[in-house]
């Protein structure tokens, strides 16, 4: 009889290095390996040999760059999601997709187990099974840390050493570290205590602010409903415009921020996020729909960037809620084209201009002169009739 089969996500990294050689031991499964490539920068070659290496049948690198970055990072940009001020949930993007891609090849290999290497108190194991469950609520999910007996990232090195498994971290260089495209996040180690201020040593994108270019540096983005199309005039690709922001970024320290979040599971905890390009494409967003979006629908979608970023941190992608909010972002955004004008300089960035043939705002309104739409004579009833409850509530008070 055929054994089952158990897909695994798989990265290379410590966790699910040790997987591979541990369900081999705990399962009568075969396993079969899978990396989406959402631009980790790992050697996907290197990675596909490591996995066959230690003991997986067959191994999968699936590239999906380009697929995260139009439907799932532009997507959430249009929305202006941002976790509590700060976080723009570079992993939590990349796991639905990632969720998605397991399940196509569950299918394909008949297999009725998928298997990943999330922490049991980490956000990610919600964000993979209820992703996985929205597409095939029949497939099993295995997860060693919910049920090993490993119970530190010390443990785990311990036991690849045991199994003759290369991993990419000691005990010295501990941090846990999640790359791709958008970010680079770090957690773990001494971040954990909050009374400590992080390491700069530890950035992989950025140059740390103090080290950083000592002219600025301008840079112009271009957009189309809301989604960026060019950078300094040059239309390229979605995942070109993210790499060469990063770069741009990266080199003028812009990008880094050192959050203490609440974790979907309940207790709190500290990341150290590198994202570059995500900075700088935020910030022009959000000028462009300071200039092209009226005061009310501006308003109302800054209650929903927040609901937006919510669902897509707590794993709710696949939703029907979160499909709805799209669909009312992109109404918003249908008049959010133009060009915005950024200055970087050692880790800030300011706004240096903005244009829009759908701009709103209008100079000859605006300025302290006349004009034949508005009239400093209106002003006077317009702000005894503002005014009216406040008045008529001193009234009562004062009788």
């Amino acid at each position: 009889m055929n054994k089952g089969k158990v897909v695994l996500a798989y990265s290379g990294g410590l966790d699910t290095s040790i997987i591979i050689p541990w369900l081999k031991e705990n399962y009568d499964l075969e396993v079969i390996a899978v990396c989406i490539n959402v631009g980790q920068d790992d050697n996907m070659e290197e990675v596909e040999a490591k996995a066959l290496r230690t003991g997986a049948i067959k191994a999968y690198i699936e590239d999906a760059k380009e697929e995260f970055v139009s439907e799932y990072v532009f997507k959430a940009l249009k929305a202006g999601a941002v976790y509590e001020d700060d976080y723009l949930l570079g992993t939590s993007f990349a796991r639905p997709l990632m969720a998605k891609k397991l399940v196509e090849i569950a299918h394909k290999e008949g297999a009725k187990y998928i298997c990943h290497g999330c922490t049991g108190k980490g956000n990610d194991q919600v964000r993979f099974e209820v992703a996985i469950a929205s597409f095939d609520p029949t497939i099993e999910i295995i997860a060693p840390w919910r049920i090993w007996d490993i119970e530190s990232r010390e443990d785990a090195i311990d036991y690849a050493t045991a199994h003759n498994v290369e991993v990419p971290v000691t005990k010295a260089k501990i941090y846990s570290v999640d790359k791709n495209i958008w970010h680079t996040s770090h957690e773990g180690g001494d971040l954990e205590d909050p009374a400590n201020e992080h390491k700069t040593e530890m950035y992989d994108m950025i140059t740390p602010a103090e080290k950083a270019k000592d002219e600025p540096t301008y840079v112009e983005i271009s957009f189309e409903k809301g989604i960026p199309v060019k950078v300094n005039g040059e239309a390229v690709s979605p995942v070109e415009i993210v790499t060469m922001l990063n770069k741009i970024g990266g080199e003028n320290g812009v990008g880094v921020v050192d959050i203490l979040e609440n974790r979907l599971v309940g207790m709190k905890s500290r990341g150290v996020y590198e994202t570059p390009a995500g900075t700088i494409l935020y910030k022009a967003h959000r000028e462009l729909e300071r200039l092209t979006l009226d005061k009310e629908t501006y308003h109302y979608k800054q209650l929903i960037s927040q609901k937006y970023a919510e669902l897509v941190y707590n794993g709710l992608w696949f939703t029907t809620l979160k499909q709805s909010l799209d669909a009312f972002v992109d109404t918003t955004q249908e008049h959010v084209t133009g060009d915005v004008k950024l200055k970087l300089y050692k880790g800030n960035v300011t706004n240096a201009g903005a244009t829009s043939p759908y701009a709103l705002y209008d100079m000859n309104i605006s300025s302290f002169g006349a004009s034949d739409l508005y009239s400093h004579k209106d002003a006077g009833g317009f702000i005894r009739l503002f005014g009216l409850p406040y008045r008529i509530k001193a009234m009562k008070n004062n009788k």
